[in-house]
């Protein structure tokens, strides 16, 4: 792809003026019809060392208002970065809608530089790719904008201008080792770029190579692939997007009501129970922390069915200081102007830290199907996207594990009724609660199509019998500690 390229014919001066005049013009008018049809649009400036990416953006944001877009320079991750999933830092920096994001370099630019230096093996490689591939449709699939370009000078150019910073002490401190190296090995770059490009050039995220030797030149090339781009995206604003088969193996989940819910523990084998498996769960928390694996639970089930109880007889075994307990409601307006994922992405552990989730991600194919918070189109789409959020997961060395806490509807009414009429309780119970509990049919419908769909044989969901509390804590309890003998 970039071997293949040829560069285009620069316009004289007078023409160039003139069209960078028309399509800052154009430009200044799309923002707020980005802003209006809450379009999110992210900008990928990638390209060789010296080619000019911060100069470009610069220019480029001259023609947006400054509340309109945000601007981040992606240089290697930190140490606290490289504690995270790969995509970490890079979905964090999405913009919301209707709004501006612009990267100087990114996730192409952290693999090739891993990848030129060794660090990635083929198969991690291929991973990568496929992580990319994967993030990016999902952001078009969800409604934004991609717009990446790759900034390319000849190995003459770029010596010229390496040469010409380095020698000016204001602007020496812009040439980077890798850039020298880039310059020494160009061949072997040109190589991976053209490679990485090809394989990442996705139908809804294409490649656009730009020409970057003079600034204005650049300016205009780059100006007109994203004016042209806001164009097919406002145009393309309300189309659904094909749901794609599911690709990862499963295992086969049982119906809800094939569930027997007659299981109990006495008092006394419970309280012998929870005693040594917590001891034991609080002994491979100091396991995890040391060999760094990072461990996800999700709880997901009825309204009154246990959630809280189990989690704190989880946590009650853990240091402090290596967990967290996100409860999750509904999505703050900063939240719901991005991906539905971007709140569980930006609450993810560290290597060596356990996050519980007390609801998740899967209340998109829940409360936001069933209350008609997103689209049919919405909601389908996302079974397949869960299922990659946690191929990520699984990938990167998480240990997932989600539970589904399992009632029936008599045992949800006795413990409403309960909740309503003991003072110290009542702040449980919600008008929505009894809400949801008329629709205890169709949610029923749409958690088992959940089980059948997103239950992978990497992230499996386990359901938990919660008529007898004692009995599903004492059951978490063990399904946690076998699954972190088994990765420890």
């Amino acid at each position: 792809m970039l071997k293949q390229w040829e560069e285009m014919q620069c316009p004289a001066d007078t023409e160039l003026e003139e069209r960078l005049r028309e399509v800052r013009e154009k430009l200044k008018v799309q923002q707020l019809k980005v802003k209006e049809h809450r379009i999110p649009v992210l900008v990928l400036v990638e390209g060789w060392g010296t080619a000019g990416k911060g100069s470009l953006i610069g220019q480029m944001i001259k023609n947006i208002d400054p509340r309109f877009f945000k601007v981040a320079s992606m240089s290697a991750p930190t140490e606290e970065e490289k504690r995270k999933p790969f995509l970490y830092r890079h979905f964090v920096k999405i913009p919301e809608a209707g709004k501006f994001s612009f990267l100087d370099s990114g996730w192409m630019d952290e693999i090739m530089r891993e990848k030129l230096d060794g660090e990635l093996n083929d198969r991690k490689y291929e991973e990568r790719i496929e992580s990319v591939k994967r993030f990016e449709r999902q952001l078009t699939d969800n409604g934004y904008l991609v717009v990446k370009l790759f900034l390319q000078v000849s190995r003459e150019e770029q010596k010229k201008r390496i040469a010409r910073l380095a020698g000016e002490k204001d602007t020496k401190w812009r040439v980077s080792k890798n850039d020298h190296w880039q310059n020494e090995h160009y061949d072997t770059c040109m190589e991976a770029f053209d490679a990485y490009l090809k394989n990442t050039a996705l139908p809804s995220a294409p490649w656009y190579i730009i020409d970057a030797k003079s600034k204005k030149w650049t300016e205009l090339q780059a100006l007109q692939i994203l004016t042209e781009a806001i164009d097919v995206a406002l145009a393309n604003n309300a189309l659904a997007v094909p749901i794609l088969q599911n690709v990862f193996p499963m295992e086969k989940m049982p119906l809800l009501s094939e569930v027997a819910l007659d299981k109990t523990l006495d008092a006394d084998a419970y309280k012998e129970e929870l005693k040594r498996l917590q001891h034991r769960l609080g002994e491979l928390h100091n396991r995890l922390y040391r060999k760094k694996v990072p461990v996800i639970i999700a709880y997901e089930g009825w309204d009154a069915a246990g959630k809280g109880g189990n989690i704190k007889r989880l946590t009650g075994a853990l240091d402090p200081r290596g967990y967290e307990v996100h409860p999750i409601a509904s999505p703050e307006p900063h939240e719901k102007a991005r991906h539905y994922l971007w709140r569980f992405w930006t609450r993810l552990p560290k290597t060596g830290h356990i996050a519980i989730f007390d609801r998740t991600w899967y209340g998109r194919v829940m409360v936001e199907r069933l209350e008609g918070f997103c689209s049919e189109n919405d909601w389908k789409r996302a079974y397949n996207e869960i299922n990659e959020f946690e191929k990520e997961l699984h990938d990167w060395g998480a240990v997932i594990l989600k539970f589904w806490v399992q009632i029936d509807k008599d045992t949800q009414l006795a413990r409403f009724n309960e909740r309503q009429n003991t003072p110290e309780k009542q702040w449980k119970i919600t008008e929505e609660d009894w809400r949801n509990r008329e629709k205890w049919d169709a949610y029923e419908e749409a958690v088992n199509e959940m089980l059948q769909k997103t239950s992978t044989t990497y992230a499996p969901w386990h359901i938990l019998e919660s008529v007898d509390k004692r009995y599903a804590r004492i059951k978490a309890l063990k399904i946690v500690i076998k699954e972190l003998e088994k990765v420890l």
